[in-house]
């Protein structure tokens, strides 16, 4: 089931989404809280978001402009605001489709449909994260809070790996093995020369013993 995240402040509108989405097989969530879009949009990842540029306290634009930081999510602005200016800055911003209110059903919903066809080839997801680290896969950026540290590409491969691995032990052939279908050809000594960089960076981001030796075995997230 596909789910649909509705960011809209008025809540006959929310309620009345989100039943057109359930009753279209849809799983919709609603967001009642508008301190931190950002946050529950990375803790609930879903397949799309329908946003409204008037929320309390922030524009839709700039919500916009934050998720696309980071996001690749599919966003559709459903509004009441129709001027040409605040359309072409949505897309400018990343929106993937802008909707006028009073909205028609059935256009909505064809909408909505296209944009999730056209975002399935999209790479899943560009931001990996675990217990507070971030791994921006698209900049090679590793974050902790608002610090941040650039990534070499086998650094960066490296961390993916053990991220997507996370508490599992992988051992040092089955991560060359991983670098080598990536086409990166790393040997034994370079694969622990990186380790040693990494491991470098994610201390001075306040995560020195991040990845553990499980001596005998390989590494551990």
């Amino acid at each position: 089931m596909q789910k649909i995240m509705i960011i809209e402040d008025e809540p006959s509108v929310r309620e009345e989404l989100a039943s057109l989405l359930e009753h279209e097989g849809y799983e919709p969530v609603v967001v009642k809280e508008f301190a931190d879009i950002r946050r529950q949009v990375m803790e609930t990842a879903p397949n799309l978001i329908l946003l409204d540029m008037g929320l309390p306290g922030r524009d839709g634009l700039a919500v916009c402009a934050e998720l696309r930081r980071d996001s690749n999510i599919p966003i559709i602005f459903v509004t009441c605001r129709d001027s040409v200016g605040d359309e072409l800055q949505a897309f400018a911003l990343g929106g993937d489709d802008y909707i006028t209110k009073p909205y028609n059903i059935p256009l909505l919903l064809a909408r909505i449909k296209g944009v999730l066809r056209r975002s399935s080839g999209r790479k899943e997801a560009d931001v990996l994260e675990l217990d507070g680290m971030k791994l921006h896969l698209s900049r090679g950026i590793v974050s902790v809070g608002g610090n941040r540290a650039e990534l070499t590409r086998n650094e960066l491969q490296i961390l993916m790996h053990l991220m997507t691995h996370a508490g599992e032990i992988v051992s040092r052939p089955d991560l060359i093995d991983a670098l080598w279908d990536s086409k990166i050809y790393i040997d034994d000594n370079t694969l622990s020369v990186n380790m040693t960089r990494l491991r470098g960076k994610l201390a001075a981001l306040g995560l020195p013993d991040c990845i553990k030796t499980r001596r005998g075995m390989g590494y551990q997230l």
